[in-house]
């Protein structure tokens, strides 16, 4: 089923097609990661802002999250996805569909929150091996291998056709109660990590999709538990000249776009 945009999202130039100068980019998985704190009397998300000398969105507030690597195929998980969660990511998965690619999403939306975040959902390292490549190795160093099952499918997000860099994005949420570690971050892409509430984090300077998902999100906090299997995914995508919000649900019940 297909909704309509939040209209200050569609007149947003960074949503829109930029004019073709060559052929589209082919958008690049990639994965983020969503922690709400509910510890305080409004739920807080944690949300990071990107070096000034970065290219791609310097100085903007993000989620933790960074595009999906071959590792992420492989690494050895303490549990998976709930298959509710897994089915909703093959939902219009482009290239090869698979359960395997969908829980690498997940993996790398892991992965990513402890290398820009310092923080870990996982479980105690038992007799695992520490995984050859390098990023994960860091991960398996403070002790832990990575958990999958607190993760929600929660959004996705095609960035528009002409941009120098797209990305297929999918979003995944998860309480931060279920952070297992927290630690210096390996890598300083993020600085000014910060938890805010939904209405604080507006004031912030965000990128058009990430302000229009803290909306979906706030509404989405309203709707029930994060695991509830019957709350539609918010789908992002440009097509025909319009940028569209399609719902995804359960995979039996979808229609076209």
């Amino acid at each position: 089923m297909t909704s309509k945009l939040p209209s200050d999202a569609a007149s947003s130039p960074e949503m829109a097609p930029a004019p073709l100068k060559a052929p589209a980019l082919k958008p690049r998985d990639a994965a983020t990661l969503i922690l709400v704190d509910r510890t305080m009397a409004l739920p807080r998300v944690l949300l990071g802002k990107r070096r000034m000398d970065m290219k791609f969105m310097p100085g903007k507030y993000v989620f933790p999250g960074g595009r999906v690597d071959k590792a992420d195929r492989s690494v050895t998980s303490a549990d998976e996805l709930a298959t509710h969660e897994s089915a909703k990511l093959m939902v219009d998965m482009k290239g090869t569909v698979s359960a395997a690619k969908a829980r690498a999403l997940a993996l790398a939306a892991v992965r990513e929150t402890y290398e820009e975040a310092g923080l870990i959902l996982g479980a105690p390292l038992s007799g695992q091996s520490p995984p050859p490549d390098a990023s994960w190795r860091r991960f398996f160093d403070q002790g832990f291998v990575p958990s999958l099952s607190p993760l929600t499918f929660f959004a996705r997000a095609i960035t528009p056709p002409g941009r120098p860099r797209r990305f297929d994005t999918r979003f995944f949420c998860a309480e931060a109660s279920t952070i297992a570690f927290r630690g210096p971050p390996p890598e300083d892409e993020l600085s000014d990590l910060v938890w805010m509430a939904i209405d604080e984090a507006r004031s912030l300077d965000l990128p058009p999709i990430t302000r229009v998902i803290l909306e979906d999100l706030g509404d989405r906090l309203k709707a029930g538990p994060l695991g509830a299997t019957d709350i539609p995914v918010p789908y992002y995508f440009h097509k025909s000249g319009t940028f569209r919000r399609q719902l995804i649900t359960a995979p039996s019940e979808q229609s076209s776009a």
